[in-house]
């Protein structure tokens, strides 16, 4: 593919409320969009979704944009040359990572929109060109699930509401965020709002726990029939969930600690917990979502796609892995 100009814009989606989690809250949604051009009338779009503040990665949209304007986006465009060729979306990645420490959610903006430029050259969807690049067709239909934040008045007969709200909309998973102080008794509100209802139901702390200095309410959400407990400790405890996942009966799923390919190989050979959350910009565009898929194959994980959320344009990349086999 020749990438022969690029357009990047900024997207502001005001939310109907507040969206809290353990880190911190929003009321709108800004990402940046990258549109990459072939000079054949074919367009790739691309989202980068880190939030203003650093709480959940390292990353900010400014440090975000500032990288993708001054640096990606001249690489892969050539600097006003007539654009440059690439025989893959994989080839853009390796351009983008080239002296480039971290900064995934910079290069997945550019790296999703080189596959989605690919998808539009040849006529088809992300989710057959990842099945054809991992020899896993991809299923026609997913089920998707919805994660609720900390209500904004902390009552749990707001959360309540939420969990059966959500349900009336055809969700076939629960999700509600947790942290110290908001846990067992949120979990009884999200089951009330679920009426009996077989769904799963899940947590996710966002790295707001320590281990052991909140054992006992870890131990309240092992005791709570979940389908498994979602980054529990921070980040960079990766050490921490092995043994935490060891620990309690519960099956411990990674997010934020699973950055890459590389700490998918860590997480196995520590015989680490086997459920990933596969966030296609957390680890840096569907270059790497490939590595590490085929490191869960081996091993043994389960995955599921989960979103940011970032808008419908980037969530297309996160659907198309959620498509997958082993999402399930």
């Amino acid at each position: 593919m020749r990438i022969e100009r690029a357009e990047l814009y900024e997207l502001t989606l005001p939310l109907l409320e507040p969206f809290i989690i353990s880190g911190g809250a929003i009321t709108e949604r800004r990402s940046l969009i990258v549109v990459l051009h072939d000079g054949e009338g074919h367009a790739g779009f691309g989202e980068s979704p880190p939030f203003d503040l650093p709480f959940y990665s390292e990353e900010t949209l400014a440090s975000a944009r500032d990288l993708t304007q001054g640096v990606l986006l001249p690489r892969i465009v050539g600097g006003g040359r007539g654009g440059r060729e690439f025989e893959s979306p994989e080839d853009v990645d390796a351009a983008l990572r080239e002296g480039i420490r971290g900064n995934y959610f910079a290069r997945a903006g550019v790296e999703t929109a080189a596959w989605d430029l690919e998808a539009a050259r040849r006529g088809t969807g992300l989710a057959a060109l990842l099945g054809e690049r991992l020899g896993a067709p991809p299923r026609a239909s997913i089920d998707c699930g919805v994660a609720l934040g900390i209500p904004a008045d902390r009552r749990l007969a707001t959360l309540t509401q939420n969990v059966a709200r959500a349900l009336e909309s055809g969700y076939r998973r629960v999700k509600i965020k947790v942290a110290p102080g908001w846990c067992r008794e949120a979990v009884r509100a999200a089951r009330a709002g679920m009426g009996g209802s077989p769904l799963p139901l899940t947590v996710d702390a966002n790295g707001a726990f320590a281990w052991p200095a909140h054992e006992r309410d870890l131990r309240d959400l092992d005791d709570a029939g979940l389908l498994y407990i979602e980054q529990p400790l921070a980040p960079e405890e990766l050490v921490g969930h092995v043994e935490l996942g060891r620990a309690l009966g519960t099956p411990v799923c990674l997010d934020e600690t699973l950055k890459s390919a590389a700490v998918a190989r860590q997480v196995v050979h520590l015989e680490g917990p086997r459920v990933w959350n596969i966030k296609v910009h957390r680890v840096g565009g569907l270059t790497e979502v490939c590595a590490i898929y085929r490191i869960a194959q081996a091993y043994g994980a389960e995955l599921w796609a989960g979103t940011m959320p970032e808008s419908g344009i980037g969530s297309q990349a996160a659907l198309a892995v959620a498509a997958l086999p082993r999402c399930t």
